[in-house]
């Protein structure tokens, strides 16, 4: 059986980068810098599901992305969280979180609607994620010469 995103993940999400166990992606909502890490298993709800060797390799990978958020972000605090209430499908949550945020000091996750972020600003955050993450920036598709 091959391995499907949860169609509500997929809706509220962005790819950002594949790991060895996970693909990251970016929660649309501006309010907050947010990114997702959904291990590539069938059937996994909890962490304890995942083999011992894969549960090594998720938190190997939630501290990778955890530091590379919080580079980018110079956020001042990161928070990490898998709960698995709403969408089933095995998730955790890494969020740069700012004293100045609108749920500040409370969670952010189910702090009210999200908002989106103006698609420019959503567009250069995908990309320096991807940059940040190692992924390859796309190719510019080659301009006709000007005669």
């Amino acid at each position: 059986m091959s391995f499907l995103l949860d169609p509500r993940l997929k809706a509220d999400t962005t790819p950002i980068a594949e790991l060895a166990l996970s693909t990251v992606r970016l929660m649309r909502d501006g309010r907050f810098l947010w990114l997702v890490l959904i291990p590539r298993k069938t059937g996994i709800s909890e962490i304890f599901d995942l083999s011992p060797d894969d549960q090594q390799v998720l938190t190997k990978e939630i501290s990778i992305t955890a530091r590379l958020l919080k580079a980018y972000a110079q956020c001042d605090k990161i928070n990490i969280a898998s709960f698995g209430n709403m969408v089933p499908q095995l998730h955790v949550h890494v969020i740069a979180r700012f004293t100045a945020d609108p749920a500040w000091p409370g969670s952010a996750i189910g702090h009210g609607a999200p908002m989106p972020r103006e698609p420019s600003i959503e567009a250069q955050i995908i990309k320096e994620l991807k940059q940040a993450f190692g992924e390859k920036p796309e190719p510019q598709k080659p301009q006709k010469p000007q005669n």
